[in-house]
């Protein structure tokens, strides 16, 4: 059985891709701040986005997105400003997303949902 690091690993690259698929240009996977990291740092257009990638592989433990409390979207929006201050050459309107990808035995394909502004 995989860990759960390594399946957190796996989704961001599901993540990673589903995201340039769609237009988006990965900037940082895995940044770090003072509050914590940051799974993806993405750019699309003049828009920065921080994406938090939740990857589940049963459902003992509800649906990925249930996982995003109170607690972690304060975490969330404090490691983004966190994160534009580390870094002023990032500049523009931001916004965090949330990722969302179930992997249940027996399926062919992970099951993708992308939240977009989901935290703000």
């Amino acid at each position: 059985m995989a860990s759960r690091q390594s399946i957190g690993r796996w989704g961001e690259k599901l993540a990673s891709e589903h995201l340039k698929r769609n237009g988006y240009e990965v900037l940082e996977a895995n940044a770090r701040t003072p509050h914590g990291e940051i799974d993806l740092v993405a750019r699309h257009g003049e828009v920065i986005v921080f994406v938090e990638v939740k990857t589940r592989r049963n459902d003992g433990f509800g649906m990925p997105e249930e996982a995003i409390t109170p607690q972690k979207r304060e975490h969330l929006l404090n490691a983004a400003q966190a994160y534009l201050q580390l870094h002023p050459e990032v500049e523009g309107d931001w916004r965090v997303d949330v990722i969302a990808i179930r992997c249940l035995p027996g399926e062919a394909q992970p099951q993708i949902t992308w939240y977009e502004n989901a935290i703000g």
